[in-house]
């Protein structure tokens, strides 16, 4: 398997250091990921390669849990018609 990360080519097994076991994400994370609805395929390619337990499929429909996406952009990454982009964080 061969994704592209920040325009860096990964080939192979990759493993991912989880933050779902000690704490919520979203206290620290600076940048999450953002549905366009109206471009997405319903492939589920982002919940293979996603980290965390951070997304849910429901039918077609891509739902993030913010709580404990740590905002990687992997997701957004390995997302074909670009239907998930990355937003920053926004302030409380």
């Amino acid at each position: 398997m061969t994704v592209t990360l920040h325009n860096r080519r990964l080939t192979g097994p990759m493993a991912w250091t989880s933050t779902a076991d000690t704490s919520t994400a979203g206290s620290w994370r600076n940048q999450r990921p953002r549905l366009i609805p109206e471009k997405c395929t319903g492939c589920n390619v982002c919940w293979k390669f996603c980290p965390e337990p951070a997304i849910t499929i429901v039918g077609k429909k891509v739902d993030f849990e913010l709580d404990v996406c740590k905002g990687c952009g992997v997701c957004a990454e390995v997302c074909a018609p670009e239907a998930i982009e990355m937003v920053p964080e926004e302030s409380a």
